[in-house]
């Protein structure tokens, strides 16, 4: 049973623009989800949400769309629009910890009303021709949620139900609890993918001994700090830490040739390019200092400067 990487959705990071310059320089990633759309209170897609799925713009991508959303009915526009698109699959957000999705009732926020998923589920699921996959905490204030929540997703053709293991009210903080991920594979017939805190590549045989029917794996923030994270999972790995370096940087300076072009003013481009490199820094030796150079740039020219300097450091994913 061969295993699946799938790229997470992150707002803010993983656009078409990251997409594209990630698959052009890495390998492994099987699929890849995009950050939610959402329509407004006129039932319309914000313009750069539209540009994200555009078929064209995500070429060589294999791509499913994911939506947030409470209401019938905007699930079953989002999904037409999407298959009109040429779409065939659409991934539903029950998993967005943050608190301004979670108090509207959306994302994690949804969990613990099982009877309002029964009934989004019922209207929705006769309605649509696309295949819908989930993507869940195991609940907003604790796990019990989940427990509820799979024997009622039973009774619907879910295509597969990604799992991370940490409550909404969590984030991303405390461990995974991989015991009640354990608990949910024997409690649904629907497949199973485990998402959370695969950051090293022991991290990914740890759980793979542990969940050995387990063939799909979800990898958001660490497939960021380390791109190369999954070919070594696949075992595609080949380069040395010196060649690493040079691969990223040329990552890094098609990607920052993305954003230099489309973005208005040089402090949208460094700020973009900052929070890209919260997470970058994580895989260089002095990390902290890494960081703090890019902070501290006040220019494009002193970027660049700064981003030279942290390519003399050494690669340590």
């Amino acid at each position: 049973m061969s295993d699946k990487i799938l790229m997470a959705p992150i707002q803010g990071i993983t656009d078409y623009h990251f997409r594209n310059t990630f698959q052009k320089f890495f390998d492994g990633v099987d699929v890849l989800y995009s950050p939610f759309l959402r329509l407004d209170k006129d039932m319309q897609l914000k313009k750069s949400k539209v540009k994200d799925v555009l078929p064209e713009n995500n070429a060589n991508i294999n791509l499913v769309p994911q939506i947030l959303t409470n209401k019938p009915d905007e699930f079953i526009y989002l999904s037409k629009y999407l298959r009109d698109l040429g779409y065939n699959q659409v991934n539903w957000n029950l998993g967005c910890p943050f608190a301004m999705v979670v108090n509207r009732e959306l994302g994690s926020g949804l969990l613990p009303n099982h009877n309002k998923i029964r009934k989004i589920l019922d209207e929705v699921m006769p309605k649509i021709s696309l295949s819908v996959s989930i993507k869940m905490r195991i609940g907003l204030e604790n796990g019990d949620d989940i427990f509820k929540i799979l024997p009622i997703l039973d009774n619907y053709p879910i295509s597969e139900i990604i799992i991370h293991p940490r409550t909404g009210k969590q984030m991303y903080k405390g461990e995974v609890s991989t015991h009640i991920f354990e608990k949910c594979l024997s409690l649904t017939k629907h497949k199973i993918c485990y998402n959370g805190d695969i950051n090293t590549l022991e991290d990914f045989q740890n759980l793979k001994n542990r969940f050995e029917n387990v063939s799909s794996w979800m990898i958001g923030r660490s497939l960021v700090s380390n791109p190369f994270l999954a070919e070594q999972i696949k075992q595609k790995d080949k380069d040395s830490q010196e060649n690493k370096m040079l691969r990223f940087k040329e990552f890094h300076d098609a990607l920052a040739k993305e954003y230099i072009d489309r973005l208005e003013g040089s402090s949208h481009f460094l700020n973009k390019m900052r929070i890209f490199w919260e997470y970058f820094s994580v895989s260089f030796s002095n990390s902290h200092k890494v960081y703090k150079r890019i902070k501290k740039a006040t220019s494009i020219e002193k970027y660049h400067i700064a981003v030279e300097q942290n390519c003399l450091e050494r690669w340590t994913a």
